[in-house]
């Protein structure tokens, strides 16, 4: 029987367990990732994008002004969605360390220091539940559990400084939040964490609902901790509208559904206000407590219907069709689990199932507050799972909350193996264990061991994967930079990197609300020569690049064999393109416009 531990929050030796754990992953990333880190290779498109606003922002653009200029420019640019939060460390390495290394070395600095220090954080966050309920064994597996984790792991190697991370260490800190001892206080814990979670991405708002869903059970449950879910909206309400405040101003009052907005503000004050007023009127029957909750969440959802029905359909709704069907689609991360690849499947789906299993074993031998806090857990992370069931890239989120349970049961296995006295079993149990953590093992095996064996046999006829693109377009980079600056029609996803390395324009990158430029961009793609000469030539663009072994500007090609990409592709360019020569050992194409 599991009882509650409930130890002070930081103790010397958790730190020094988390600390070591921490450094070795480090160690291990910063190995892994040394020739991406030399290159300034990033993992994702929006990685670079990212340092691009961070960028903007240094060299004076406002700081509610999040337009990236240089993208559909001829339009006025596209208007991002992200938030200034994630901004703000990036920027504060970068201007505390250019004068000591100078720029270029301080966005390094920064590039490596904010995710790793970023999963820091989540260590310490997931392995506090642990050594606060658990113990130190416990704390140190969960901080092993999430080193073994594909899927978060990706979230914290170096370079990569999107805001997935942050995502995870709201919501740890508002699982953290749930395990405080007073209601008010934690209360506010939960709904500041759950503010600045969907002030960073809107993404969070189910499992933010979920949250708050369990602090609506606590009131159930008894009517003296009904705290919980009053502080937690009051909290979330007022830090919502000062994080807008702070981080978007008053200069755009639209509703959008891809970010937090005034009609979610006002939606998160009804809240606040009728389940404070529902407190007051407290001793209720229950059914009187479950009408309020009901008359509360109908008002809420009835608020943001009214304002925005197109929400209804989520923050893609407003998509063109051709880049739905061209670039949505194609986005794996935001596909649900059942869309991506076995070996991706697994990774997202067995490490949080098997952690479900071991919640509910916490429930069964635990009493008392504790118990409730494990069927609490246990929700939050069904939830979770649920929501990375739809969204793949939700699964880190499910990965870290399945870490704390998962670590407790691996440490329940290893103690029952070590009891085994026959080989056979304990081998059986051993390989168990690792397939628990590790369930694309046998797959990454298979792989390995299907080239060799047909090399052995002698075998020639496999058949070809396609390779990831051999385009490194910061290898063209002195070339480009020395061309007049213009608009280059080229591939999405090499766009940001032409940002990057250039002062050049683009027409469009995969960034929703720049559907405009990226409908200009699939559609001239896979549109006649002709058609190409008058639309790029009608918004002045002054140069056409492409990597020909890139997967973008590949299915362009497939979709239509006698289009403008196709054409580029088997070396066919009209007469209209002046190839242009790049001095530097690359695999990129690049075209001036004669416009005559």
């Amino acid at each position: 029987m599991l009882t509650s531990r409930r130890q002070s929050c930081l103790t010397p030796e958790l730190l020094t367990r988390v600390g070591l754990a921490w450094g070795a992953v480090c160690a291990l990333l910063l190995l892994v990732h040394y020739s991406a880190i030399s290159a300034l290779r990033f993992p994702d498109p929006d990685d670079t994008m990212r340092l691009l606003q961070v960028r903007d922002l240094i060299a004076g653009q406002g700081w509610f002004d999040l337009t990236q200029t240089r993208v559909n420019a001829p339009d006025g640019g596209v208007p991002m969605h992200w938030s200034r939060l994630v901004d703000l460390p990036l920027a504060a390495i970068i201007i505390a360390l250019t004068p000591l290394l100078g720029s270029a070395s301080a966005e390094l600095a920064a590039l490596v220091i904010v995710p790793l220090v970023t999963l820091g954080i989540v260590m310490l966050l997931a392995a506090r539940i642990a050594w606060r309920l658990m113990g130190g064994e416990e704390a140190m597996m969960t901080c092993l559990v999430i080193a073994m984790s594909v899927p978060v792991l990706f979230q914290f190697g170096p370079l990569r400084i999107d805001h997935h991370g942050w995502q995870i260490v709201c919501a740890l800190a508002a699982i953290n939040g749930l395990m405080t001892r007073r209601g008010l206080i934690g209360g506010i814990a939960v709904g500041v964490s759950l503010a600045v979670w969907i002030s960073i991405s809107i993404e969070g708002l189910p499992l933010a609902a979920a949250i708050c869903g369990v602090t609506a059970l606590r009131w159930l449950r008894n009517r003296n901790d009904r705290v919980w879910l009053t502080a937690t909206m009051q909290s979330l309400a007022i830090t919502s509208a000062a994080l807008f405040i702070g981080t978007r101003g008053f200069s755009d009052l639209a509703v959008y559904c891809d970010a937090i907005g005034p009609v979610h503000i006002a939606m998160f004050a009804w809240g606040a206000a009728a389940l404070t007023l529902l407190s007051k009127a407290e001793p209720l029957p229950k059914i009187a407590v479950l009408t309020g909750f009901g008359v509360t969440g109908a008002g809420a959802l009835g608020m943001l219907f009214y304002a925005a029905p197109q929400c209804a359909s989520g923050g893609f709704a407003a998509l063109d069709p051709l880049v739905e069907q061209y670039w949505y689609v194609n986005v794996g991360e935001g596909m649900p689990v059942w869309d991506q690849k076995l070996k991706t499947a697994l990774q997202y789906v067995v490490a949080p199932s098997i952690g479900v299993i071991a919640a509910l074993n916490l429930v069964s031998r635990s009493h008392d507050w504790l118990r409730r806090f494990w069927i609490d857990y246990t929700i939050v992370l069904i939830a979770a799972l649920a929501v990375s069931l739809l969204v793949a890239r939700a699964g880190a989120v499910a990965g870290v909350i399945a870490a704390v349970p998962l670590a407790w049961q691996v440490n329940q296995w290893l103690r029952n193996i070590r009891t085994m006295r026959k080989p056979a079993p304990r081998a059986f149990a051993l390989v168990a264990v690792v397939l628990a953590l590790l369930p694309t093992l046998p797959l990454m095996l298979v792989g390995w061991a299907i080239p060799a064996q047909a090399s052995k046999n002698g075998a020639a006829q496999m058949q070809q994967v396609r390779k990831a693109s051999s385009c490194q377009i910061a290898d063209s980079a002195p070339s480009l930079r020395a061309l007049a600056k213009g608009e280059v029609f080229a591939p999405m996803d090499i766009s940001p990197r032409l940002l990057l390395e250039t002062d050049h324009t683009v027409v469009a990158t995969g960034h929703h609300r720049g559907s405009d430029g990226m409908r200009v961009l699939i559609a001239t793609s896979m549109g006649s020569a002709s058609e190409a000469k008058a639309t790029l030539v009608q918004r002045g663009t002054s140069y056409v690049a492409l990597c020909p072994d890139q997967s973008e500007a590949l299915m362009y090609a497939a979709a239509a064999p006698d289009g403008f990409a196709a054409r580029l592709i088997d070396n066919d360019a009209p007469e209209w393109l002046e190839p242009v020569a790049l001095k530097q050992p690359t695999n990129l194409k690049l075209w001036r416009i004669n416009r005559d």
